[in-house]
């Protein structure tokens, strides 16, 4: 690991104190412009996502339905009832994304997928970058809103579903999260800037209950008036 992989994983928690959990619940609220775009606005409007820290999985509940909720993982994606009885499933969802625009529509499994790997991209960094798997490098620091960040370009294991295998985050002089920076491959949109702040701490773990996503200019610089996501925390419960 980087000195800067170390600096941000202490000052969200710790890998000791991270280690001693395996699944995390999150309650959330999500609106932004995208979800109209894919035509699954309303669905994620206050959702639960319980996720698996020590292997990539999540589930969102309610999900569509009052009764129903996802299950994803990077292999195979689904729909189930309270019963666990399957309503639709796909395996090797990635590839149902394939000749995808922003503007193209999506099913609820396309939702599934996109909603469960981004959660837990989320919510599992910067404590998966000390997997040795991962690749990490220290960029030159930028200033931005008169603020110094410490950028970390973090280079994502084939194993691992996310939106791109090279991603960028950038740092306060705390060591916490302001910036993220990547361009989704499943969404074939171009570059987005993913921001986070407003953190608390749950359980001994640093987490940023407010994100903000905005499309990329030419300039590299962020359009904040459009919000493509937003994603608002109330709680999280790790166990």
């Amino acid at each position: 690991m980087t000195d800067l992989t170390s600096t941000v994983i202490d000052a969200h928690g710790g890998l000791d104190r991270y280690g001693r959990y395996r699944t995390a619940t999150v309650h959330f609220r999500s609106g932004g412009a995208l979800w109209e775009l894919k035509g699954k606005a309303g669905i994620l409007d206050s959702s639960t996502v319980r996720l698996g820290l020590d292997r990539q999985y999540a589930s969102h509940s309610p999900f569509t339905a009052p009764d129903l909720h996802s299950s994803f993982t990077p292999e195979r994606v689904a729909v189930e009832n309270a019963a666990g009885d399957v309503l639709a499933e796909r395996s090797n969802p990635r590839a149902a994304f394939a000749g995808h625009t922003l503007q193209t529509p999506w099913d609820d499994l396309h939702l599934a997928y996109f909603a469960g790997y981004a959660m837990w991209t989320y919510l599992t960094s910067p404590f998966t970058f000390a997997a040795p798997d991962f690749r990490t490098e220290e960029l030159e620091p930028v200033t931005e809103d008169g603020a110094t960040l410490r950028r970390l370009k973090v280079a994502f294991p084939s194993r691992i579903a996310t939106h791109a295998p090279e991603q960028v985050f950038s740092y306060d002089e705390s060591g916490l999260l302001r910036r993220h920076d990547y361009a989704a491959e499943v969404l074939n949109a171009g570059p987005a800037a993913h921001y986070s702040s407003d953190y608390q701490e749950f359980d001994g773990i640093m987490v940023p209950t407010k994100r903000r996503v905005h499309p990329v200019g030419e300039d590299g610089v962020a359009i904040r008036d459009i919000e493509l996501v937003t994603i608002d925390i109330d709680h999280v419960e790790f166990s």
